[in-house]
């Protein structure tokens, strides 16, 4: 194994632990602070989850798929290698259900927080939304994960 292919694995690991844990600390936050009812904790608990997949989720998805492949470069596995293949497939899932999901509905949940009167209804339909798909996008990459550790054949 070279320094070079155990750099990249470190790295690539090391990023795999940003993206999910700022994934599921998201749910929590956004869970701690709808429970308290009020808007200005909503919105600045949105704005936070907003702020923070700017700042670390976002860069590790590019960090993790520059260092994975690197990796698997260095190691010459072939890309069709089933933990390999379906990894990626299950990524790419992820980040399409967190595009054209998650991401749109937070953003109206950050709106409808930060606006003068808050319309509950409206929230609390979002929410249920924005959980629905919160929880695909982050099931989608605990299953990569664990297919990256497993490595079944």
């Amino acid at each position: 194994m070279s320094i070079g292919f155990v750099m990249m694995k470190i790295v690539h690991l090391a990023a795999v632990v940003v993206f999910l844990g700022n994934i599921l600390t998201a749910i929590f936050w956004k869970s701690f602070g709808d429970r308290t009812r009020d808007p200005k904790i909503i919105a600045h608990t949105i704005a936070g989850i907003i702020r923070a997949d700017r700042i670390f989720t976002m860069p590790s998805v590019g960090i993790l798929l520059i260092a994975g492949f690197g990796a698997q470069g260095m190691a010459r596995y072939p890309l069709t290698l089933p933990w390999i293949l379906w990894g990626l497939i299950l990524y790419v899932l992820s980040a399409a259900v967190f595009m054209t999901r998650v991401s749109p509905v937070q953003k109206k949940l950050a709106t409808l927080a930060a606006s003068d009167s808050m319309d509950w209804k409206e929230y609390d339909r979002l929410s249920k939304q924005w959980r629905v798909w919160g929880i695909i996008a982050t099931l989608l990459p605990i299953a990569a994960f664990v297919l990256m550790v497993w490595k079944p054949a």
